[in-house]
């Protein structure tokens, strides 16, 4: 291949970069499961073992129904633990308010980061019920003892009791128990029978939440906010609101296992039934904007004078890979793209330099080094390649010159030149091809890695997953680009050599708008490369001098 093409293939390829990481982010914003459009809504499968059959009035559209009902205005019950500050209505016992004391806002690092909420910015609400005739939904008004909880010293959980009112034939309590030292909400309910008939209730968990970007979210690298169903069989699955609100997705789908949820940039809400329960899951497009994502579950008949209870864990907080501990896929909710295979054990090794060194700015100049060590012997073969492209340039210069404009027999004097001097043409652009699934990889753990946010590396870089306020790294990348160009050989072509020379300027722009984190590994790896690539180039150069390498 002649250097008209090589340099053709280099810029498609820088700009292939840019374009890849764009497509990547728009997948996220519009990847959701597409499903054959369900009318009408399934019926439940025969349960096994006896369990018990959810009802034939639990169905996802009695709840559509029942949440596009006018909310009324209800008391505010406050708890607060080590970790979350939450605020409980009586309307409902919903969760309407949940707040992150371990978690920095996303413009204001002095404020607590505010997840759930039906006010403000957003909507964005978790709410539960009991479906059958005459129990409590979410509309339904409850009382409470007190209308402030603290989870003491000495204490793991605290408990919060609401008892249901104007309930005919039954007596339900709804329960939270939160936890110390986690974000995990046990949330259920407790039902007597003080009728004279049997009960066949079911029990719905959904959240709700408008289709609102995120704050603090940026326009130049968009991430996911939408719903997600899991399930053994069709393991993570994204329903985003265009779905929902286009009827492209499933209106509902039954299983004994899985979970649903709530994904934003670096944070996730779901709800996580034990496994063996039959259910039912749901999405659905509800009034003034909002969508909700839920599960139906049954509660085996309660006989007169008898009572029932059913308890479901909602997680709450940051998205992590560890949370598959908590849940089979939760982790999946940490969204490192296609390119997952690469990102996990990047930032696992990521995770454990900053173990050693107690700085994520320090570890990505750690990880830096040692990607540029596994591809040493492959960068040296190509950075040999390009070092002899260097120094034959001016025996091409007089072939183009003798040629002119007969580019046939230019191609050909250029190829017999590259076979006597065994020189690769496409050499130089092998550790690019190779490190750019490795760049696309660390940009992905580095944006979606909760514990890069508000990661400080030193001075004006208070937060690496974060573009550089005052764009000096971007800068030094491009002044890093410009002396690496100077080591290049010098495509033969003018126009070409312009855009060569243009390429640091339109790379720097590009990462003004990247996190800080991945414009400081692109520094790191620069440095690198060009002291190897001058390191070679100079041995090459004193050979053809006839100066012995020392």
């Amino acid at each position: 291949m002649d250097f008209h093409k090589l340099f053709r293939l280099f810029f498609f390829l820088a700009f292939s970069i840019s374009i890849i990481l764009l497509w990547g982010s728009w997948q996220r914003t519009q990847q959701p499961i597409v499903q054959t459009v369900s009318a009408v809504v399934p019926k439940i499968a025969v349960p096994k073992d006896n369990a018990p059959a959810i009802a034939a009035t639990a169905n996802p559209e009695t709840i559509a129904v029942a949440a596009q009902e006018k909310n009324q205005t209800g008391q505010k019950i406050t708890v607060k633990t080590d970790y979350l500050t939450a605020e409980i209505n009586t309307v409902g016992g919903d969760l309407r308010r949940l707040e992150f004391l371990q978690q920095r806002d996303s413009k204001n690092k002095n404020k607590p980061f505010v997840l759930l909420q039906d006010k403000g910015a957003h909507t964005y609400i978790a709410q539960t019920g009991l479906l059958g005739t005459g129990l409590p939904t979410h509309n339904t008004t409850f009382t409470a003892p007190a209308n402030e909880y603290l989870l003491t010293e000495g204490k793991n959980t605290i408990e919060v009791r609401l008892l249901a009112t104007n309930v005919v034939g039954a007596k339900v309590t709804k329960v939270y128990v939160f936890h110390r030292d986690g974000y995990l909400i046990d949330v259920g309910y407790e039902i007597e029978n003080i009728g004279t008939n049997p009960l066949s209730p079911s029990t719905y968990f959904q959240l709700v939440r408008d289709k609102s970007t995120p704050e603090g979210a940026s326009m130049f690298l968009p991430t996911y906010t939408g719903t997600a169903i899991y399930t053994e069989k069709d393991k993570f699955q994204k329903v985003g609101f265009p779905d929902i609100e286009n009827g492209k997705a499933k209106h509902s789908q039954s299983a004994d296992n899985g979970w649903v949820g709530m994904l934003q940039h670096y944070f996730v809400a779901a709800w996580l039934p034990k496994d063996k329960i039959q259910r039912e899951f749901y999405t659905r497009h509800l009034e003034n904007e909002l969508y909700s994502v839920g599960v139906i579950l049954p509660i085996a008949t309660i006989a007169p004078g008898q009572s029932a209870k059913i308890s479901v864990p909602l997680y709450a907080g940051p998205a992590q890979t560890s949370l598959d501990e908590v849940a089979p896929g939760l982790g999946l909710t940490v969204d490192y793209g296609w390119l997952t295979i690469i990102s996990t054990p990047l930032f696992w090794l990521l995770s454990y330099l900053y173990g050693w060194v107690s700085n994520w700015g320090i570890a990505i100049i750690l990880l830096t080094v040692f990607i540029k060590l596994l591809f040493f012997p492959l960068s040296a073969a190509s950075y040999r390649s390009m070092g002899k492209m260097r120094v034959v340039a001016p025996k091409l210069e007089k072939i183009k010159q003798q040629y002119g404009d007969d580019r046939e027999r230019l191609h050909k004097a250029m190829m017999e030149l590259y076979k006597t001097e065994k020189i690769n043409p496409l050499g130089g652009c092998l550790p690019m091809l190779v490190q750019i699934p490795v760049f696309i990889a660390l940009y992905w753990a580095i944006l979606a890695s909760v514990e890069l946010r508000y990661a400080p590396f030193f001075g004006w870089i208070t937060d690496l997953s974060v573009p550089d306020p005052y764009y000096v790294l971007p800068l030094i990348m491009g002044a890093s680009m410009i002396v690496q160009s100077k080591l290049n050989p010098v495509p033969p072509d003018p126009l070409q050599a312009k855009l060569m020379k243009m390429l640091p300027i339109v790379f720097s722009v590009v990462f003004f708008f990247f996190p800080a984190g991945l414009v400081l590994y692109s520094i790191v790896n620069n440095i690198l490369s060009i002291v190897q690539q001058w390191y070679i180039t100079r041995g090459l150069e004193a050979n053809v001098k006839g100066v012995v390498k020392t």
